[in-house]
């Protein structure tokens, strides 16, 4: 029996999921595109611990190409729905390990965080590694939307896509929890200064 497959670069993304609904050859095409960023967007989330970030990379693919039939295109990228899928997987992964994890901050991304927070654009090094350990000491799901928007750099409608919330929700979130953080600064620099 003969299979026509029309080639990968003739096709829309949206071609491509709708082929993959379809065929899992096609969803192959999808996992070549996106395996990279995910990759690094769960090793990122992992600390840097490299052999569980290609499980969880894996299961999230897998999960992905169960439920592709029901991926709905909402005017994202593809890649959002990935992304929630492996939050989702990394989430379930600290749950069940019960660990912490780290993040390493690029030092431009974190000089945007500053100026996104009112916190001020220049800083010792005591002064950052003293909003870490703010940012240390906050929730889970806050440090997540901060590391999402600041330091895997995503827009606000992909963050919503991934909590699926709403745009307006996503944005007001990010910005209620960096004015935690800001008066959680001035707090800790007041009392610093007295």
């Amino acid at each position: 029996m003969f299979n026509f497959r029309r080639h990968r670069k003739n096709l829309s993304e949206a071609e491509l999921i709708e082929l993959a609904k379809q065929d899992s050859f096609y969803f192959g095409e999808l996992y070549n595109t996106y395996f990279d960023r995910i990759f690094r967007f769960v090793f990122k989330r992992l600390g840097g611990n490299e052999e569980v970030a290609g499980d969880l990379t894996q299961q999230t693919f897998m999960k992905a190409m169960a439920n592709i039939g029901k991926y709905e295109d909402r005017g994202l990228p593809f890649c959002s729905w990935l992304y929630r899928i492996a939050q989702n997987e990394v989430s379930m992964f600290f749950r069940n390990a019960k660990k912490e994890y780290t993040v390493d901050i690029d030092e431009g991304k974190f000089k945007d965080l500053c100026d996104e927070a009112n916190i001020g654009k220049y800083m010792s090094a005591d002064d950052q590694e003293q909003l870490v350990e703010l940012l240390n000491g906050m929730e889970q799901e806050h440090l997540d939307l901060i590391e999402l928007r600041f330091f895997q750099e995503l827009s606000f409608k992909e963050i919503a896509d991934i909590y699926s919330i709403t745009e307006a929700n996503a944005k007001m979130r990010v910005y209620r929890i960096l004015e935690k953080l800001n008066k959680k600064w001035v707090d800790t620099t007041e009392r610093s200064e007295h």
